[in-house]
């Protein structure tokens, strides 16, 4: 996923994908987010390879997450608006 802000790497995700995945992953981020912040912390480690709620320099502007229950949200809610989603919505 790229973009120059990590809103904008969320948004690219779904594009990247088939609608397959796109569900699938709707569905697991629902299951992750119904646990408790301490399992969500534990689980987001051993899956992302960046930290969303650092503050970095590089890129400028990157932009962060207050928590990552909050960053999984969007991430969830990029999978659940995208357009080939939406139109299958109801199937």
């Amino acid at each position: 996923m790229f973009g120059d802000m990590l809103e904008e790497a969320i948004q690219c995700g779904p594009r990247t994908h088939d609608l397959l995945f796109k569900r699938q992953t709707i569905d697991e981020l629902r299951i992750l987010l119904a646990y408790d912040d301490k399992e969500i912390d534990r689980v987001s480690r051993g899956v992302l390879g960046i930290d969303p709620t650092a503050e970095v320099e590089e890129p400028p502007n990157w932009g962060c997450f207050p928590n990552l229950r909050t960053f999984w949200t969007a991430v969830l809610h990029a999978f659940e608006n995208d357009p080939e989603v939406q139109a299958t919505k109801g199937d």
